[in-house]
């Protein structure tokens, strides 16, 4: 792997949804990981720190924000670009997320394009 690789880290708990958004970071060039749940989301990002998290919200143990919050206090991770991608549509929700820590919020279904230009955003303001 080279030193300058980008890594993604994809935590999702339904695994067609997780391997299709891993495909298509792959199809940019990324290096990813998927988590299916929040406890091992949180071990993932912390032994690989990634370039980007695209996180679900609604997951079985752990909550998306749980892990936002968790990673905004985290002094190793606390700089990672986040882009939540989830079925809560409400503004509410949207606001919730961004509120949190959230680099970008789309909603579920997401489009390539979307979550391609999503995370292209959010690495840049990494940099």
């Amino acid at each position: 792997m080279k030193d300058d690789q980008i890594t993604i880290v994809i935590v999702e708990d339904e695994p067609d949804t997780a391997e299709m958004f891993a495909e298509m970071m792959r199809l940019e060039g990324y290096d990813v990981f998927k988590s299916y749940n929040g406890e091992t989301a949180k071990e993932l990002i912390e032994q690989n720190v990634p370039d980007a998290v695209v996180l679900d919200i609604m997951m079985p143990d752990l909550s998306g924000l749980d892990i936002l919050r968790w990673m905004r206090s985290n002094e190793a991770v606390e700089h990672v670009s986040v882009v939540v991608v989830s079925a809560k549509s409400l503004p509410t929700d949207i606001e919730a997320g961004l509120d949190a820590g959230a680099t970008v919020y789309l909603t579920k279904p997401v489009a390539y394009q979307d979550l391609r230009d999503a995370v292209s955003k959010a690495l840049t303001l990494n940099e």
